[in-house]
């Protein structure tokens, strides 16, 4: 019991609405602590699509997944958030008191009066496509999402997939790959038309190649790609490159979350609209994890969910007290606890 860290609130997972909680609960003077089983904050963002650009946040027509987070990092160092990063919860306990203890999988018991989970879609892992031999391939040659465009610089690149995540990146990488292919089982895609139609007009333009097929193999020695072969209507051909994504989308797993006792609702956590609380009090749910009539699920949703969130939590941790809605634009108070006075 001695060596619990003491805090206000514990958040599970650290992606943008994770990230924007711990501002909201700052300005109400919570001190947070951020449990996620990546190994850097960002979520998804950040792990899956740090250069693909975002174009639906508020006042940035366009930013890329990494340097939203790396914008809301610099938004919350004001209130010195602690990481605890390549950790999972492995257990929540309610004491007597009505606070909590989160144990994480390393160890670390976390004490705390409220908990948020903002864990996203929970644990997430790209689908591998039924492609023999591939194993050998991935992180060498075959890769299921792009950290770095650079990697990819002068690469003979093979994009498999029909939604939005191929075209995108069949758009993004076409400038500085050597040569680009997408392989779609059929000429019909569910990605953006706006993004087909450019695809479509670049093959036309000899800027990228697109063939109907599918992979049912790959060539190359000691983890290095040098041919796919693709399955088409008129047999087998064999594809030159150095480079695979296969895009087929992502398994979602809700995780221990699933082992809380919280109510579920199609592998979702079910929230009220008011505050965003659980079917546990004092436990929260925000962004894409939770669920209610209408819910969207879109990071400006979940930063609209953590601001009514906080207004629960801080009456959870200061009891009696009470809570003073203030602007950030006006309030001296609130200015000083950013450092922009």
């Amino acid at each position: 019991m001695g060596d619990a860290i003491e805090t206000d609130v514990v958040i599970v997972g650290a992606g943008p609405v994770g990230l924007f909680a711990v501002f909201e609960l700052g300005l109400y003077d919570l001190k947070c602590h951020l449990v996620d089983i990546l190994d850097k904050p960002g979520g998804q963002c950040a792990e899956l699509y740090p250069e693909k650009p975002i174009y639906d946040i508020p006042a940035w027509p366009e930013i890329s997944g990494q340097a939203l987070v790396d914008k809301l990092l610099e938004q919350i160092e004001p209130f010195s958030p602690q990481f605890h990063l390549n950790r999972m919860v492995a257990s929540v306990t309610r004491l007597d008191d009505g606070s909590f203890e989160v144990g994480t999988d390393e160890g670390e018991i976390l004490r705390c009066k409220v908990i948020v989970i903002a864990a996203g879609g929970g644990s997430f892992q790209p689908k591998r496509p039924p492609i023999p031999g591939i194993e050998a391939f991935e992180d060498q040659s075959v890769f299921y999402s792009v950290r770095h465009m650079e990697a990819f610089r002068g690469e003979d690149v093979l994009i498999v997939g029909g939604g939005d995540s191929a075209l995108d990146w069949t758009l993004n990488l076409q400038p500085v790959a050597r040569s680009l292919t997408l392989v779609h089982r059929r000429p019909e895609f569910r990605a953006a038309p706006d993004s087909v139609n450019k695809m479509f007009a670049m093959h036309e333009r000899g800027e990228l190649s697109f063939q109907v097929g599918q992979v049912a193999g790959l060539k190359g020695e000691g983890g290095r790609l040098t041919a796919a072969t693709i399955k088409t209507a008129d047999g087998l051909l064999d594809l030159p490159c150095t480079r695979m994504l296969p895009f087929f989308g992502l398994t979602m797993k809700l995780g221990p979350v699933a082992e809380w006792g919280l109510n579920l609702h199609e592998n979702l956590v079910p929230v009220d609209t008011e505050k965003f609380e659980t079917s546990t009090p004092g436990i929260f749910a925000i962004g894409d994890i939770n669920w209610y009539p209408g819910k969207l699920k879109l990071i400006l949703s979940g930063f609209h969910e953590a601001a009514l969130m906080t207004q629960a939590a801080k009456r959870i941790v200061s009891p009696g007290e009470r809570v003073v809605f203030q602007y950030t634009t006006s309030s001296t108070s609130l200015q000083k606890k950013l450092g922009v006075q």
